[in-house]
């Protein structure tokens, strides 16, 4: 049964994407970006709802009240390609940062452009991070949200954190609040896996880091701030009462915080 609702799910929503993004090109290119926002939010949210009433996935986020009104950089613990459509329904004018590769794919590459984000090359990685900084400093001065994840690619759960400095360097340029976002996705819907597991799929955004801080300081308390709610998801998900299959990365974490013996 889990085969076949991944399955269908699998199917259905890529089949959702294609249709919907066909359906709604002639109203998205003709209205106002801001405007036009409300196509992409729609898609995750159906999305969402897919996952739900096919998986049996429920997803929960919570500390929505820690966003600030103006822009901020959004700091997503990443494990999964949930985290890439989960938040969006619930920030106001999200701004990427992404390939420069994912612009010339026909119709997406053309939403991208619409929405103004950031494409960058990453064969160099300090040119790369130059464009980022420049780009978001000037696309940010219309209260527009960065959302950027700090490890840059898709770690299991429980994995030992291995942030960038990227996210640093846009911390000390950019002077504006980082939220972190903590969640235990990767156990529901795994990286590079077809099966989807049943559960509640909880995130949550931590409390602004405000400017104004080293280097240094910063970087320890982004890391240690996100990794510490991330265990207690871990936890919570792994202790429920129907717990969704555990990695080895997890399994190992979870007898590091004692939850689990041998």
């Amino acid at each position: 049964m889990l085969f076949i609702r991944s399955a269908v799910f699998n199917a259905a929503f890529y089949l959702n994407l294609i249709v919907q993004m066909l359906f709604w090109t002639p109203v998205f290119f003709l209205l106002p970006r801001k405007k036009a926002w409300f196509v992409p939010k729609f898609w995750a949210a159906s999305s969402l709802w897919l996952q739900r009433v096919i998986t049996g996935a429920r997803s929960e986020i919570r500390g929505l009240e820690n966003l600030p009104d103006g822009p901020c950089i959004i700091a997503p613990k990443h494990q999964s390609f949930w985290d890439t459509i989960a938040f969006l329904p619930n920030i106001p004018d999200a701004l990427y940062i992404l390939k420069r590769e994912l612009v010339w794919i026909p119709f997406f590459g053309w939403y991208v452009a619409k929405m103004r984000m950031i494409p960058i090359d990453r064969g160099s990685r300090t040119k790369a991070l130059k464009q980022a900084v420049k780009s978001a400093h000037e696309l940010m001065k219309s209260n527009r949200q960065l959302i950027i994840y700090p490890e840059g690619t898709r770690r299991p759960p429980g994995a030992e954190p291995a942030y960038k400095y990227g996210i640093v360097e846009l911390y000390a340029q950019l002077g504006v609040p980082v939220v972190p976002v903590a969640h235990a996705a990767g156990l529901f819907w795994p990286r590079r896996k077809f099966l989807r597991h049943p559960g509640i799929i909880r995130a949550r955004f931590l409390p602004p880091i405000e400017p104004g801080l080293s280097r240094e300081e910063f970087q320890k308390r982004l890391v240690s701030e996100t990794e510490a709610a991330c265990d207690e998801m871990l936890v919570e998900a792994a202790t429920s009462s129907n717990p969704p299959p555990l990695p080895d990365t997890a399994r190992r974490r979870l007898r590091e915080l004692g939850v689990l013996q041998g």
